[in-house]
């Protein structure tokens, strides 16, 4: 089994000696790219095996194993004009690939064009790119161990995705996508989607959690394989969560390139709508222009979380569930923001409300909420819990992430709720303006008592101070 840990650190000192690739957000682009073409050639050479008559929708030339599996291959210039030539006599990889069809598995072939038109070869020298290649042939991605390792380092990538200037728009914490999974409990057979799916964190979460509580047969599998939907627009994030999912077992994702805020309203059919959404909708994100008159006009607004909530709310099924992530500023505030939080309140019982510290989506720092929500009745009473810090960390970092099992005491109130001093319960009858943002009545202040003595000394420290501020202003004065 490869050291694949090392093998990412050796492809990120490679690549930093090329004078193509500026910056991390550019060498994740390049890395992206090849790691989702020789994923999708293992996974390929695998079906070829299991599947009677199976062939791969890259041509020969273009398949990883063809030209890049040697490693005294192409290299330096040759490599280079293999990959950027756009010759009509001699079409280079990006051409070919970002044209290409196939009759027996369009949407294979689909998967991969969209992946080579949202992509970009940054890489300047054919000599540092062969390096990289040869470091990728280290990684066996259809052994199970080498998988299961390189799964933890996929996780290290999106972090370093979420360093590179992102503010954490492409990552959420696995902690929480883990927690929102399992309280939201996806079936065998219901359909799941993610509308601003990233790098697919919450839909390989869900794909974990029913395998591991539902697949036993191979039809089962086979549901499972046509219940995973995502869409997401950046297209750095959709090829790594493409190939997150790819990873994951999924033959063919169900993983669009679209902007989900350009979706009509009102051309959501029964047929589109789903069972299960678990989200972390961009917060704080520009939205393309116009893009707010896809939605009714008392829901209209430049604010794409909110805008995403009316969304997800027209995608779901009656009694569908829901679990998102949104901002402090989503859950209070008049005006269009009332009028989408009495819609969800009406529309939906919105049962759970978790609320975590602000350090939680580090470098961001910005209090984010969970709501946990089902469509077809309305909300009565809200549980609310305030998840805390562990003892003695004032924040989470890049070295202190918060941690899944940080957790288990929400876990275990889940079904056994009391109120305490982490926890509470609002009637909705008690809201004023709808405003989602309620403070725990259980928490108790601190008194300090002091006494007749000690006032009397505080007061008379409080005079001397006044005076003397007034003798300055009055000598200003003069």
């Amino acid at each position: 089994m490869a050291n694949v840990g090392a093998v990412v650190s050796s492809i990120r000192n490679i690549m930093r000696q090329d004078r193509g690739i500026s910056g991390d957000a550019q060498r994740l682009e390049q890395l992206g790219w090849m790691l989702f073409l020789k994923i999708i050639d293992d996974k390929d050479q695998e079906l070829e095996i299991t599947k009677d008559e199976y062939v791969s929708v890259i041509p020969e030339k273009f398949q990883w194993r063809t030209w890049a599996t040697d490693a005294e291959g192409i290299t330096g210039d040759e490599l280079l004009e293999f990959i950027d030539s756009n010759a009509d006599v001699n079409r280079g990889l990006f051409a070919s690939l970002r044209s290409l069809t196939s009759i027996n598995n369009p949407k294979r072939a689909a998967i991969v064009k969209e992946v080579f038109e949202g992509s970009n070869n940054f890489m300047k020298s054919g000599y540092e790119m062969r390096k990289v290649i040869n470091k990728l042939n280290e990684v066996n991605f259809n052994d199970s161990k080498d998988k299961q390792v390189f799964g933890d380092i996929y996780e290290s990538i999106l972090v370093e995705l979420r360093d590179a200037g992102n503010k954490g728009e492409y990552y959420t914490p696995r902690a929480v996508t883990q927690l929102m999974t399992k309280m939201t409990n996806p079936k065998l057979g219901e359909k799941v989607l993610d509308p601003a799916a990233g790098t697919g964190g919450f839909l390989t979460e869900a794909i974990d959690h029913v395998r591991a509580h539902y697949v036993r047969t191979v039809s089962d599998e086979h549901k499972l394989q046509n219940s995973i939907t995502g869409w997401e627009l950046k297209p750095v994030a959709y090829v790594l969560g493409l190939t997150n999912l790819i990873l994951h077992e999924i033959d063919i994702p169900d993983y669009v390139y679209q902007d989900s805020l350009k979706i009509e309203y009102n051309g959501v059919k029964a047929r589109d709508k789903v069972d299960v959404i678990l989200a972390n909708p961009p917060f704080g994100a520009s939205i393309a222009d116009g893009v707010e008159t896809n939605f009714p006009a008392s829901y209209r607004c430049k604010e794409s979380a909110d805008l995403f909530v009316i969304l997800m709310l027209q995608l779901l099924k009656p009694k569908g569930r829901c679990a998102i992530v949104l901002p402090d500023g989503s859950i209070t505030g008049d005006g269009v923001k009332a009028r989408i939080r009495e819609k969800l309140l009406t529309d939906c019982n919105l049962h759970t409300i978790i609320r975590l510290p602000q350090t939680t989506f580090f470098p961001a720092t910005v209090s984010t909420n969970l709501l946990f929500f089902e469509k077809g009745s309305k909300t009565k009473d809200i549980w609310y819990y305030d998840h805390k810090l562990p003892e003695g960390q004032k924040s989470y970092s890049k070295t202190k992430p918060i941690q899944f099992n940080e957790f288990q005491p929400i876990i275990d109130w889940w079904e056994n709720r009391k109120e305490s001093d982490v926890s509470w319960k609002v009637n909705v009858k008690d809201l004023k303006n709808w405003n989602l943002d309620i403070k725990n009545p259980n928490t108790k202040t601190e008194e300090i008592n002091f006494s007749t003595t000690e006032t009397i000394v505080a007061l008379k420290k409080s005079f001397v101070a006044s005076n003397s501020i007034i003798t300055e202003l009055e000598t200003l004065l003069k």
